[in-house]
């Protein structure tokens, strides 16, 4: 590549991340803080938002790579998806990315490892919530009694450590969410009961070495025997970053934002 091409290049791609760095600052920044209790989030409203009306929330969890203070890593995944023109358009919602701090998890899941070196989630079954959980729930409490909040049409997913706060979050407000998706998640089978009436999209990629796929067959083949209304999705080749392959599915907006309390 001659230097006037590799120029050009680097123009384009430098031109590419300013435009998708102005794309995510249309996400609010905020600060939830409760007493001790205090969280980051970034708040996208629809177009043309008006307070007087009531608009779906959608609460979006990150995973363990992007938890921080820096009220930004969080949009990494999925954050681009609701900037989408054709998304806004048909489902103006309102959107909340959390950010997970870097000294806590979403869930209070314990870990260990096995013979082989590998790493085992420890779900828990109760338990108090951890440090992060408890600032997400205050959150959650304070946007969904807003008057532009529709309280029938709220919504939570999330990838990896995301996913499984989202269904520690089903578990600890069974009657809150109209319906949830998790990305390569994991729960406490004993947990299952709690939010079996909850519409859920569980996805899942086949080959994750990082959590592996019967955290997720496990709670699906549960949730099929108490005959939930339950979604399964596994990419048979698909690692970790199962997530590029969820958040690509035509359905998964269309599915969620038609389910209602």
């Amino acid at each position: 590549m001659n230097k006037l091409k590799l120029t050009f290049s680097i123009i384009l791609l430098s031109a590419g991340l300013n435009s998708k760095a102005q794309d995510l600052a249309k996400y609010e920044k905020g600060t939830f803080i409760k007493g001790k209790d205090s969280i980051g989030y970034r708040v996208l409203f629809p177009e043309n938002f008006e307070r007087t009306k009531k608009y779906p929330i959608l609460f979006v969890l990150h995973g363990s790579g992007e938890r921080g203070n820096d009220n930004q890593s969080q949009l990494t995944h999925g954050g681009s998806l609701f900037l989408k023109e054709e998304v806004r358009k048909q489902f103006p919602a309102i959107i909340v990315f959390p950010q997970c701090s870097s000294d806590s998890f979403w869930s209070n899941v314990d870990f260990k490892q096995d013979a082989a070196g590998n790493r085992e989630f420890l779900f828990q079954e109760a338990g108090q919530p951890s440090k992060a959980m408890q600032a997400l729930l205050g959150l959650i409490d304070n946007f969904v009694n807003k008057p532009y909040v529709n309280k029938n049409q709220v919504y939570a997913g999330g990838l990896s450590m995301g996913g499984m706060g989202t269904y520690e979050l089903l578990r600890r407000k069974p009657q809150l969410f109209a319906a949830a998706f998790t990305i390569c998640g994991g729960d406490n089978v004993a947990n299952v009961q709690k939010y079996k009436n909850t519409p859920l999209w569980i996805f899942h990629g086949e080959q994750d070495h990082t959590v592996p796929v019967i955290n997720s067959t496990r709670i699906a083949d549960r949730l099929r025997e108490l005959g939930s209304p339950m979604k399964l999705t596994l990419y048979p080749y698909v690692d970790h970053n199962s997530w590029d392959s969820a958040f690509a599915e035509p359905e998964l907006l269309p599915w969620l934002f038609s389910k209602h309390k």
